[in-house]
């Protein structure tokens, strides 16, 4: 399914860029071009697994790095582990790739006579005001959290994210205890991805700080501000000149920042056992929602849209890689039903410490 999901992905990047006369792009540019950055993010995989479990189970003393690391290479990297680390981060950046592209082609796509953005950002401002009994929730959380300390702090919760993707997709790639598990979490990751794109083409908006911008005036210059002003100018840059470097980042329903962190918490649910990381990761998804909507991200239903996404993609990836939730017992969890999807063992002492 994860494989599926790329080469869908890939494909109408493709078609769009063909169809268009605009280039595709490889929208972050770090470690290099993407001929390099695969095997680095496997190679940092690989070491972010191997070298601080060689130094904790060979106690200080160098004479057993070696055996420990041969070890640990031949019990935990085995040939299922590794398929899972190369087709999941391949699957995953070939899936992000095309969604940032995709993205960048909709105001060309999704244009009226003139060419003018279609953009809906007036119908679901109304229904925020009508939902709130005639009151913008921005105002309202404005007004109740304060502009000060409080902005700063969710401009550093919903900054998160950006590290957040990818460690966390390396994460569970690396270090699952289940193999069945890390194919789990990258499924539901891309198909969040894969269906925040077709969102973004059905009700195409801007979001309301970038549509209405006076009612955030309030706020103080954060990362996050910094970051709007930038999507901003990218935004106009390319709508002006589809060939100037960068890509078009634009785009606000449905909020794929509730979609994928309310995806990591659910999946972590039920493959955690230590319930402190469950815990933090509810709060950081909550901490996200309240985020986007205290700094004009998204509307209200942008936040239940991108919930609808996190909850259909971790379902769906669920099946797709054989988890079974059993109903009846102290506490529901998944178990492989197919013997297709290799198990690890759950009481290997080898499982990392995040996994116990």
């Amino acid at each position: 399914m994860v494989v599926a999901v790329a080469v869908v992905m890939g494909l109408l990047a493709f078609i769009c860029s063909k169809s268009l006369g605009y280039p595709l792009r490889d929208p972050d540019g770090f470690l290099g071009p993407a001929w390099l950055r695969l095997p680095l993010l496997v190679a940092g995989a690989f070491i972010a697994d191997i070298v601080p479990r060689t130094l904790f189970r060979a106690r200080g003393n160098p004479g057993r790095y070696k055996a420990e690391a041969t070890l640990l290479i031949k019990e935990h990297w085995t040939k299922d582990r590794i398929t899972l680390v190369v087709v999941g981060l391949i699957s995953f950046y070939v899936t992000y790739v095309s969604y940032r592209n995709l993205k960048n082609f909709l105001p060309f796509i999704m244009s009226d006579g003139d060419g003018r953005p279609t953009k809906y950002d007036y119908a679901l401002h109304r229904m925020d005001e009508w939902m709130l009994f005639g009151h913008d929730p921005s105002t309202i959380l404005h007004n109740v959290l304060g502009t000060g300390v409080s902005a700063h702090v969710l401009s550093w919760i919903y900054l998160i994210f950006l590290p957040m993707v990818p460690i966390s997709i390396v994460i569970w790639a690396v270090w699952s205890r289940n193999v069945s598990f890390g194919y789990w979490f990258i499924t539901a990751q891309c198909i969040c991805w894969a269906l925040g794109t077709l969102s973004y083409y059905v009700i195409p908006t801007l979001g309301p700080n970038f549509f209405f911008p006076w009612l955030y005036k309030d706020l103080p210059d954060t990362g996050v501000a910094q970051l709007q002003d930038g999507l901003f100018n990218g935004r106009q840059n390319i709508r002006f000149d589809p060939f100037a470097d960068g890509v078009q980042s634009v785009a606000g329903f449905a909020s794929l920042h509730v979609a994928i962190t309310v995806s990591l918490a659910l999946v972590a649910q039920y493959t955690l056992r230590t319930k402190a990381f469950r815990v933090a990761l509810w709060t950081y998804s909550g901490l996200t929602i309240l985020a986007t909507t205290y700094f004009g991200w998204h509307y209200i239903a942008d936040d239940i849209a991108g919930l609808a996404i996190a909850i259909v993609a971790v379902y769906l990836a669920a099946l797709g890689t054989g988890q079974k939730f059993e109903r009846w017992g102290r506490r529901s969890h998944p178990t492989t039903s197919t013997d297709e999807i290799p198990i690890d063992d759950p009481d290997d002492e080898l499982a990392p410490v995040l996994s116990k």
